[in-house]
């Protein structure tokens, strides 16, 4: 672009040209703006189309416009489009513009007209534009894609196998169970009270009296202190509990259980009070001895079989599986889909 001006007490103007160089028969734009007062009669020189503004330089069309400044100016253009047919350097000399009857002139500017190389040895071969052509078939450009399609529907019917068998595997669901725990003093305590409340201890039936109370002894001692005295002679279960180191009231709990086998297996008479006494002696024994601060819950955890771990293992590896082909799957569309969009 060529830009000159020349200017005057408020007045200027300013030659344009939006290109130095084009080719034959292409067009370009010289644009012609005066700056002058607001009141100022501005008079450009009077172009027509079709005629020539330079010996070869042919004037195409013209367009005016005027446009309010500040400062009570103006800005009048007039925009000339131009073309030229011969190849050359033609020279546009400076505009004349008259403002209030005064004559103001830009600079001379230039356009350079360029040819199109023709074959002249060769007149005759001219030829239309060619159709758009389509590229042809290759498989190289192609194979990639295959092979990569025949993977991800590979991948796709595996991820559908494994879905069958996922539903056929039912997750195996187990539940943790918080049970209400009994303790051995408040078991066997329960076991006295129903005693003392169906009034064992002064009923004719002696025997039966002392199998429920020995055997309520019996089963806290199992619990309490870890060996089987359900199935222990008294001499046993004095001798266990010695062991153990715990010798309180050994002589009472001894006492009790020796008038329990004379009642049972030598159909012995008790004296008065002494089966209340036994009783009392029961109770103080497992008052004595229970164990504070145990839990009173308890938390079961079901076990599962070896064919139910089997079974949660091959669910989990194929939830692995399928999270892996998933992921596979999507990243070769989305680079299928890629590739095919440059291709095309």
């Amino acid at each position: 672009m060529s830009i000159l001006r020349a200017g005057a007490q408020g007045v200027s103007v300013e030659q344009k040209i939006d290109s130095l160089g084009i080719f034959i028969g292409q067009q370009a734009h010289m644009t012609v703006d005066v700056t002058a007062p607001e009141n100022a009669k501005v008079v450009f020189p009077q172009w027509k189309p079709s005629t020539y503004l330079v010996p070869g330089v042919e004037l195409l069309a013209i367009e005016g416009d005027t446009t309010r400044l500040s400062d009570g100016q103006k800005r009048v253009s007039q925009r000339l489009t131009i073309t030229s047919f011969d190849e050359n350097l033609y020279p546009i000399p400076p505009v004349e513009v008259k403002v209030d009857g005064k004559a103001y002139k830009g600079n001379q500017l230039a356009l350079k007209v360029i040819t199109v190389e023709v074959d002249t040895l060769h007149p005759n071969q001219f030829f239309p534009p060619k159709d758009v052509q389509n590229n042809p078939f290759l498989w190289s450009e192609w194979s990639g894609l295959f092979w990569l399609s025949l993977l991800l529907v590979l991948l796709s019917v595996l991820g559908y196998w494994l879905i069958l068998r996922l539903k056929a595997n039912k997750p195996i669901i187990t539940s943790i169970r918080i049970v209400k725990k009994v303790l051995p003093h408040q078991r066997a305590m329960k076991a006295i009270d129903e005693i003392k409340a169906d009034h064992m201890q002064t009923s004719e039936d002696q025997k039966a009296y002392y199998t429920r109370l020995t055997d309520a002894l019996r089963q806290y001692i199992r619990e309490r202190f870890g060996f089987n005295a359900m199935e222990m002679t008294t001499s046993e279960i004095i001798q266990h509990l010695r062991e153990t180191g715990d010798q309180t009231m050994i002589s009472e709990l001894k006492d009790l259980f020796e008038t329990a086998d004379l009642v049972k297996f030598a159909k012995y008479s008790t004296l008065l009070g002494e089966n209340d006494q036994n009783l009392v002696n029961a109770i103080n024994f497992i008052d004595q001895t229970k164990l504070e601060g145990q839990p009173t819950e308890e938390r079961i955890v079901p076990e599962l079989s070896e064919d139910d771990k089997k079974s949660r293992k091959n669910r989990m590896t194929i939830l692995v599986l399928l999270g892996i082909i998933g992921v596979a799957v999507a990243s070769l569309l989305v680079y299928i889909f890629y590739r095919m969009a440059m291709l095309f």
